[in-house]
């Protein structure tokens, strides 16, 4: 697999939709908005919502188990998650079709690398970055189209964002990412996937 993590709005699903591989949405395995488990947010203008920026709100073991399965098996049953009602909204298979690479990209899929670079299934891993305005204004342009939550949450939440990005990328690359712009992620997958053809 080739992870794909980095803050949102950095372009890691446009990134991972211009390579061409099949791709598994680490997003959709977001926990739903009634579990008592979720985190809160706990100061700022925003206190009390859902902290849908801390690992906490996801599900590591399920991530971790699609990922096994997709490399062993070369499909998964996962899930398909609405972010603008905050739930799982169905089922649906992932086949890779014989490719000997795929995508695995979301928000937390940073914390998937130390697992599954110890099993050998790990291609790469990027964490995709652009310059913090940029990254702000794509996240709140796409997030106000998609309708995922009220415009006033998500100013407030694309600001704190914006000054926690050095941070969500160093953490990346604590992980074991390595840090790219699109356009190098692009020529590094390219790269790789050659690589993987002519094996």
């Amino acid at each position: 697999m080739i992870v794909l993590a980095g803050p949102s709005g950095a372009g890691k699903s446009r990134l991972a939709e211009r390579v061409g591989l099949p791709v598994l949405r680490l997003d959709d395995f977001y926990k739903n908005g009634d579990d008592p488990t979720l985190p809160r947010i706990a100061e700022g203008a925003n206190a009390g919502l859902v902290d849908w920026d801390d690992p906490r709100s996801w599900w590591l073991e399920d991530a971790l188990a699609a990922l096994d399965t997709l490399c062993r098996e070369g499909s998964a049953q996962v899930p398909v998650y609405d972010i603008s009602r905050d739930g799982r909204c169905g089922v649906q298979t992932l086949d890779l079709q014989g490719s000997g690479l795929f995508v695995a990209e979301g928000i937390f899929a940073q914390e998937v690398v130390p697992h599954v670079g110890e099993t050998g299934q790990l291609a790469a891993a990027y964490c995709v970055r652009q310059h913090p305005i940029v990254t702000f204004w794509r996240r709140l342009t796409r997030d106000l189209r998609e309708h995922r939550k009220p415009p006033l949450v998500l100013v407030r939440r694309g600001m704190a964002l914006m000054h926690d990005q050095r941070g969500v990328v160093a953490h990346a690359v604590d992980r074991g990412c390595q840090p790219v712009t699109p356009d190098q992620g692009y020529a590094a997958i390219t790269a790789l996937a050659e690589r993987s053809a002519l094996r």
